[in-house]
């Protein structure tokens, strides 16, 4: 039979004392003996007595807890932000509570809700893929609670902001295919809804712009989740041109990884025939055969700088921050996808 957990009003029943003398005790409150105060801390060890850290802060009005509303916890991107995150929430005495949107709308406003009610001290949020309102967001800030976008932001609330250059980070990754000969370079790219796919597509075309290269309509896809299985239709799609490409820069690894091996199997050698370059520098772009040449978008350190700047604000609610906005540096990793013999 389950031992059910023990209370303050139950402790306070065995030992014949009123459940403030227990609390007050274990917090070791000079009001109380120290004959009371070592006899119920010998209970509560005994009885396994284990405080409610949440409910105890709450009723001290210390939030020392974070909430963190993701699109999906299974990409390497975010699981890197998320770590980055939670060293600096941990080394500050913060719990880092995290959901799930799963790309939708209604799920993402239920997280924010959940957050809501639960009055955690501030939020970091990449925004889900069909989110176009954004009510449940400005809620946060109705309620003088602070909050952080990363990645996926929402230009329509004020809030504070960690980005990349995604524009400059796609030029990089473009001109590097030209820097190695490509001429013909197509593009699978993202959600055009989400903003940093948009930036991330401008950056590809000012690149063949700026290098009098002309924009091909028919060498850039569109995807709507940018996976695997897109990057398989897409790459073939590409491959059925004539002339098919020489250079292909996808929006993400996942899409990237699965081109490589697309073009494998249609016969092609790569970067001889066919030079690749992802983006986000997951763990998977180095074990692919060749390797992936790649954009790091450092997002561990977008996570920790995500969580500084948010304690900051929680920690100085008198400080005037309504938005600011930090860019989080991103390198070109040129590996195996491109490098051509000379």
């Amino acid at each position: 039979m389950e031992r059910s957990r023990i209370t303050i009003k139950g402790m306070a029943k065995l030992l014949n004392v009123s459940p403030s003398t227990i609390s007050r005790a274990l917090q070791n409150h000079p009001s109380i003996g120290k004959e009371t105060t070592a006899r119920v801390k010998r209970e509560a060890k005994r009885l396994g007595y284990y405080p409610n850290s949440i409910a105890s802060s709450l009723r001290r009005k210390k939030r020392k807890s974070i909430g963190v509303i993701i699109p999906r916890i299974d990409r390497s991107f975010q699981s890197s932000v998320i770590s980055g995150i939670e060293i600096i929430a941990s080394n500050a005495g913060y719990l880092v509570n995290i959901f799930q949107s799963n790309n939708s709308y209604k799920r993402e406003k239920e997280n924010a809700n959940m957050l809501l009610a639960n009055q955690v001290g501030g939020v970091i949020a990449c925004m889900a893929q069909e989110t176009n309102n954004y009510e449940h967001f400005n809620l946060f800030k109705k309620n003088n609670i602070p909050l952080v976008f990363f990645d996926r932001v929402c230009n329509e609330v004020e809030s504070s902001k960690i980005l990349i250059n995604d524009i400059a980070a796609s030029k990089k990754a473009t001109e590097h295919l030209i820097s190695v000969g490509c001429t013909r370079i197509a593009h699978i790219a993202g959600d055009q809804k989400i903003d940093i796919f948009r930036k991330r597509l401008k950056g590809y075309e000012e690149a063949l712009i700026e290098n009098g290269l002309t924009i091909d309509k028919k060498m850039i896809c569109y995807t709507e989740d940018l996976n695997a299985e897109e990057g398989i239709e897409f790459t073939n799609r590409l491959l059925n041109l004539s002339p098919h490409p020489d250079g292909i820069f996808c929006s993400n690894d996942r899409t990237a990884i699965s081109a490589i091996q697309t073009i494998k199997k249609a016969g092609f050698k790569i970067p001889e025939d066919i030079a690749v370059v992802g983006f986000s520098n997951t763990p998977q772009s180095l074990i692919i055969e060749p390797s992936l040449t790649t954009i790091d978008d450092h997002a561990f350190e977008m996570g920790k700088a995500a969580a500084e700047l948010l304690i900051r604000q929680i920690e100085n609610p008198h400080q005037t921050i309504s938005s600011e906005i930090v860019i989080i540096q991103n390198d070109l990793i040129v590996r195996d996808s491109t490098l051509k013999k000379k």
